[in-house]
């Protein structure tokens, strides 16, 4: 969801179209139930729906499969439009363009290649295929791939401000978060505890950088976020929701000193 909301605001798409905000923070057997979070209130003013699998009934009264976020609606034809986060990213760098959105290419043509080919390494794909392994047997080997991607974005970001050089881009949205939740729940709740992001010089000032630019910080709950992986209970069987660890997205990160020009 995190990756949508920040297209939508590096866009400004907030008076274009609209938001609903589903606790995705409860897991109960195979979807989520939808509850609208009381601290985190962004209520289905078009559907006015309280759990998400009642939208998916709408779009189809026979459907019976998971309801999973996020989800692009159509309130004219009133179904679902996709509900896979990649394809809707790509929506909503240049479907809308007419409606009015800010001026900005997150995935230039002329880049496509390169953001791709990052996008294949990406961390969160070398988690959850860790993750996979170490359910298979492999409890040693399943975390290596992703802090190899880590050191890898590691020495990328050594000398440049974004991961296509000077350029703001989809790889950096998909890949901001990602590490914005690293230390603050990978790191404990996947047990990805070779190192913290905090360890990398370079990929936490890049972080921060990302964060404090215009519009980001308000896509960043990272309360909504322990909540959610929190009700993992294959994973977490207490649903403790830990307080911890302080982060200072806020702090100083010298990244100017590497020449950045942001859309």
């Amino acid at each position: 969801m995190r990756r949508r909301l920040l297209i939508m605001s590096c866009l400004r798409y907030s008076r274009k179209l609209g938001l609903s905000s589903f606790r995705s923070a409860v897991l109960c057997g195979k979807c989520w139930t939808g509850v609208l979070l009381n601290q985190y209130p962004i209520p289905d003013g078009v559907n006015h729906a309280k759990f998400l699998h009642e939208i998916y009934a709408k779009a189809d009264g026979r459907y019976t499969g998971r309801a999973t976020v996020p989800v692009l609606w159509d309130k004219h034809r009133q179904t679902i439009v996709s509900n896979e986060s990649s394809e809707i990213i790509r929506m909503l760098n240049s479907a809308f363009d007419g409606i009015g959105a800010r001026e900005g290419d997150y995935y230039p043509e002329r880049l496509r290649k390169d953001i791709d080919g990052v996008r294949l390494r990406h961390p969160e794909q070398r988690r959850l295929q860790g993750w996979l392994r170490h359910h298979a047997g492999g409890i040693r080997g399943g975390r290596r791939p992703l802090f190899d991607t880590l050191d890898w974005l590691e020495k990328r970001l050594a000398g440049q401000c974004f991961l296509m050089g000077d350029e703001l881009t989809e790889a950096d949205i998909r890949l901001f978060t990602t590490l914005i939740r690293f230390d603050a729940v990978y790191f404990g709740h996947f047990k990805c505890n070779i190192r913290r992001i905090a360890d990398y010089p370079n990929l936490s000032a890049y972080t921060r950088d990302l964060f404090q630019r215009p519009g980001v910080s308000g896509t960043v709950n990272l309360e909504h976020i322990k909540r959610h992986y929190a009700s993992h209970r294959s994973i977490n069987p207490t649903g403790i929701v830990p307080v911890g660890p302080v982060l200072d997205f806020a702090a100083p990160h010298d990244r100017g000193r590497l020449g950045s020009a942001v859309n």
